[in-house]
């Protein structure tokens, strides 16, 4: 059994993940008889649905486990026959955790290490619960983040860059006579010369040679893998959309000729466009804060010491791993 699976059967059978996380009579289940969701109360998360071994499922720790899931994955046990296979599924669980404790998986360094990841991110998810949503941060501090960072919130003129990609200087000089013979054939001469086989891959000609968008050089914001810093500086001085640079532009051992394909104007957004993406990066803040808040808790209640002396004589192998001087 790999260790990573060893380790969440293990945790699962004890209970961290499925077995006694059930919210009593806060729980909701789907029943065959009703086909609606109703309260489950403490009397039926006790019922035992399925006893394997000593051990016991209970329709408790069958909701829990529902509840683990995302709206999606939950649809898929509406029907009856597939309820009974999540239940064949947590079973299954339960043995092969036992199982995995016979052989002595739990004791594995390399599992206990993924058991205590599985239980460090139940710890952070709760501690990040009792940050604010998006839509509970109060608007004066929305406002107050938007004023701080106005830069932000302006989105520079972004250019469409279609380029013919070839191998040397007489050749970028054949591409562009062509096309001063005739416009119209930079479709053909993408599909054609260029050794970018991106841009041979059956686009439509308006698109051919297409390397997306950039903004202008400097701007983090607008990088583009696909197009070289030299590609991206020519662009931002060809004058108007749907014009070719009259010289070939060299950059990573190959010659670019470039077209301005597109353009989108500058702008600024306004506080309601950018209210949503504010409020949540601000309770994405607010919940790494809670997250760092329990860490320096919990290393000034357990002081921690470390070993720089022993940590300096590790050394990486790529091809072996790790090993010590």
């Amino acid at each position: 059994m790999p260790r990573f699976l060893a380790a969440r059967v293990i945790l699962t059978a004890s209970g961290v993940a499925l077995g006694s996380g059930c919210k009593g009579a806060a729980s909701t289940v789907s029943t065959a008889d009703s086909g609606t969701l109703g309260a489950l109360g403490a009397d039926l998360s006790a019922q035992v649905l399925a006893r394997v071994g000593d051990r016991t499922i209970t329709l408790g720790d069958y909701v829990a486990a529902l509840e683990h899931m995302d709206e999606f994955d939950r649809m898929r046990y509406q029907a009856p026959e597939r309820r009974k296979q999540l239940l064949g599924e947590m079973i299954d669980v339960m043995l092969l955790a036992d199982e995995a404790r016979e052989r002595g998986y739990d004791q594995d360094p390399a599992t206990q290490q993924e058991i205590r990841e599985i239980v460090r991110d139940a710890v952070l998810k709760k501690a990040r619960a009792s940050a604010p949503a998006p839509s509970d941060i109060p608007e004066s501090e929305v406002r107050g983040y938007f004023e701080a960072h106005k830069a932000d919130f302006h989105d520079p003129e972004r250019r469409r860059v279609s380029a013919i990609v070839v191998a040397s200087q007489p050749a970028a000089n054949a591409v562009l006579d062509a096309l001063k013979r005739d416009p119209t054939a930079w479709g053909d001469l993408a599909r054609s010369k260029s050794i970018d086989s991106q841009s041979r891959a059956g686009a439509p000609p308006e698109l051919a040679g297409d390397l997306g968008f950039v903004s202008p050089p400097g701007d983090p914001r607008g990088t583009n893998a696909r197009v070289p810093d030299e590609v991206r500086s020519a662009v931002f001085t060809v004058g108007n959309v749907g014009e070719v640079l009259t010289r070939a532009v060299e950059a990573n051992r190959k010659y670019y000729v470039v077209k301005l394909a597109g353009k989108t104007e500058p702008q600024n957004r306004t506080l309601e466009d950018a209210e949503r993406s504010i409020r949540v990066k601000l309770a994405q803040d607010k919940a790494h804060e809670k997250e760092l808040a329990l860490l320096e808790q919990l290393r000034t209640q357990y002081p921690v010491q470390i070993d720089e002396a022993a940590l300096a004589r590790v050394k990486v192998d790529m091809d072996g791993g790790g090993g010590a001087d």
